[in-house]
């Protein structure tokens, strides 16, 4: 049996279903809790399985099925003062908002009062005339063959939020829409979802698109899994907090003046991706010129076809997904 499959949610017994740590477990991890927040990394075009910030297993297939069982409520912003490098150490950002308007409140030193006014959020002050503060989108998920398993972040970039559909395969803003468009209204909690990377683009981008309805029990899982705190914390925590990172921000020479102060928090490492479309320019500030990459912009919402959104037919998740269903 592997790590991956040993501690499945269906191989434990009894007497540990309750689990909390011990007194034991609590002094060999250093006497702090021991928890992560599991996650499913992109990086490289492949679907990954992060714990801790360690890399624990991987798939080669070009989709997953999931149900996605709690989202952010708004698109967040993180911004690196440095170029993004694969093999460097992970580090915190030096700046991230979880509503996409204004810092989090736990920064000590944000780059702006607000996201709109700020410097990083000006066309050019990424790579060419990309913006160096990039959008993401957060989301908790659970595989489609194991609802009643781990609760995993996912976290994507602006290419895999916004965009156009491409014939049945959508971005994340599109692919909701659609579903909304449905009479009645399909919400993404009620189905299983197919993500595929999309083989044209040159970095990491997601399409959606809807698989079969859930079953009843599996809705009743579902929205159990919805209401954890596993799943609550999947969409507020940064890549950098959920894998624990430590490291500090990278300085930034000849910063403008801070707008407000708060106390340190330690978040995010996540790979860089490239821009599609330039983004119109915000309101003017003082500018620093850091080498970071933004992604794309949203696009002008348009009514969504009513083509049927959920297949009837059931649809079987690749065999190797089967072993990801915990550490």
């Amino acid at each position: 049996m592997s790590n991956i499959t040993l501690f499945s949610a269906s191989n434990v017994p009894a007497f540990a279903r309750n689990n909390e740590l011990s007194e034991t477990a609590k002094a060999l991890t250093g006497g702090g809790t021991g928890l992560s927040t599991k996650r499913i990394s992109i990086k490289g075009g492949v679907f990954r399985l992060v714990t801790g910030g360690k890399e624990i297993a991987a798939i080669e297939d070009r989709h997953l099925d999931v149900v996605i069982v709690k989202a952010a409520p708004k698109v967040s912003r993180i911004f690196y003062a440095g170029a993004y490098d694969k093999d460097a150490a992970a580090a915190a950002p030096n700046c991230w908002s979880n509503d996409g308007e204004k810092p989090d409140a736990s920064l000590k030193e944000p780059q702006n009062a607000t996201c709109m006014g700020c410097a990083q959020n000006e066309a050019g002050s990424g790579n060419g005339n990309s913006r160096a503060c990039r959008y993401q989108q957060r989301l908790a998920v659970v595989l489609a063959n194991n609802p009643e398993g781990d609760v995993l972040q996912l976290t994507l970039p602006a290419t895999s939020i916004f965009g156009k559909e491409d014939g049945d395969k959508r971005p994340l803003q599109a692919y909701a829409r659609f579903l909304a468009a449905q009479t009645p209204p399909v919400n993404p909690e009620q189905i299983i979802t197919r993500m595929k990377f999309d083989t044209k683009a040159e970095s990491p981008k997601l399409l959606f698109t809807p698989v079969r309805w859930l079953e009843d029990a599996e809705y009743e899982t579902v929205m159990t899994q919805a209401d954890s705190d596993d799943a609550k914390r999947a969409v507020v925590m940064t890549v950098a907090q959920a894998d624990g990172v430590k490291a500090p921000p990278m300085a930034i020479p000849g910063k403008p003046t801070q707008a407000r102060a708060a106390p340190k928090v330690e978040p995010e490492a996540e790979e860089e991706v490239a821009e599609e479309t330039p983004p119109p320019k915000p309101a003017k500030a003082p500018k620093t010129k850091p080498v970071a990459s933004e992604d794309d912009e949203p696009e002008v919402r348009k009514t969504p076809s009513k083509e049927t959104a959920v297949p009837a037919k059931k649809s079987k998740l690749a065999d190797i997904v089967s072993d990801w269903d915990d550490e």
